[in-house]
């Protein structure tokens, strides 16, 4: 199954009852267009994209809990500590799936693009946290609370997005890479599941908004030129690399 019916078919399983719609909905905030770098503002709209998540009082919200906690509970140390460690990222997250020449210090290019694209996925994300405005499992169950906590909301998952956006990108940069990328991408978003970050339809959300930010990054004309830079130096780096 690719990854866009899978995420497809997992958004379906996240949708509850039209008639939420109205009981979850929050005003939304404007997004100035200097704000961004390659989106233009709305486009794409998380709110309207997504279905809300579970109503507080559902029985869906409250099989989304349980599994948080049985995810919790049966997560390794190594598991947590990854997770701990991916509080902050960016795209060179994904150096053990690329190659060990895709550091910082030889793609300078590349890392301001990502810099603008995840910066961007970023913004589109916390529109539709601010919009559904759900709490976290930690906040709805103290028991779950562990290391620093976020203050911000749960749906969609911030990781998920932003890291699936990046996987994304990079996997058309290194499109033999690609199962390897997204595995890493995926695994990412999980391990927020694993500290009782987030519930499984905050990922699976991420993973759906993700797709959405991608296709229409590549819409603009500063994204293309930008990519094809990136792609350019990319591939002169892993050409040093080899000789």
């Amino acid at each position: 199954m690719s990854l866009t019916a899978a995420c497809l078919g997992l958004s379906l399983a996240v949708t509850p009852l039209h008639a939420q719609v109205d009981t979850m909905a929050q005003p939304g905030k404007l997004v100035a267009k200097s704000e961004l770098h390659y989106l233009e503002p709305g486009k794409p709209d998380a709110a309207t994209l997504l279905p809300p998540p579970p109503l507080m009082d559902s029985a869906e919200q409250a099989a989304d809990m349980e599994e948080v906690k049985s995810v919790y509970h049966a997560a390794s140390e190594a598991d947590k500590q990854a997770a701990y460690s991916e509080k902050k990222f960016s795209v060179f997250n994904f150096t053990d799936s690329v190659g060990s020449f895709f550091v910082e210090t030889n793609l300078p290019i590349t890392a301001a693009f990502f810099q603008k694209v995840q910066l961007d996925a970023e913004t589109v994300t916390d529109l539709g946290k601010d919009h559904f405005q759900r709490p976290r499992p930690f906040t709805t169950d103290p028991s779950l609370a562990n290391g620093k906590l976020e203050k911000s909301f749960s749906y969609p998952s911030g990781h998920s997005t932003e890291t699936m956006v990046l996987a994304l990108v990079l996997a058309d940069l290194l499109p033999e890479q690609r199962d390897a990328i997204l595995t890493h991408a995926r695994l990412m978003g999980w391990h927020r599941v694993q500290i009782a970050r987030h519930y499984p339809t905050d990922i699976y959300a991420g993973r759906v908004l993700a797709l959405a930010i991608v296709k229409q990054l590549k819409k603009d004309d500063d994204y293309r030129e930008d990519f094809a830079k990136a792609k350019k130096e990319i591939e002169a780096a892993r050409a040093t690399a080899r000789n």
